[in-house]
């Protein structure tokens, strides 16, 4: 299983961490929701379960919950910034196909 983290976003992803008391990194994870079927979820780990995944990329780490890891074998986090908005952009080889927004994807 693999997940990639962009230098971009493992730098962001520190910083956001710093300011998270009592994070042990960053939770990745789907849910059924959107028009597509699937939508990323993003969150702070306040722990890593026994069933949790855990992908270190340097000083950050990445938790992942064992119903999420089929959805996301092969996924590269990036973290973009177009103008004033910056945001997470998620390039998953497992979708066949995304909202016209992006916020959802289908497997």
């Amino acid at each position: 299983m693999t997940i990639e983290v962009t230098d971009r976003a493992v730098d962001h992803i520190r910083r956001a961490l710093s300011r998270h008391e009592g994070s042990v990194g960053l939770r990745l994870g789907v849910r059924t929701s959107g028009c597509s079927g699937f939508m990323y979820t993003v969150g702070y780990a306040e722990e890593i379960a026994e069933d949790d995944s855990v992908f270190d990329k340097g000083d950050v780490r990445i938790v992942v919950d064992r119903k999420s890891l089929p959805f996301l074998e092969g996924l590269e986090v990036d973290f973009v910034r177009e103008g004033l908005n910056e945001r997470f952009s998620f390039r998953n080889p497992n979708a066949t196909g995304e909202c016209g927004c992006g916020e959802s994807f289908s497997v």
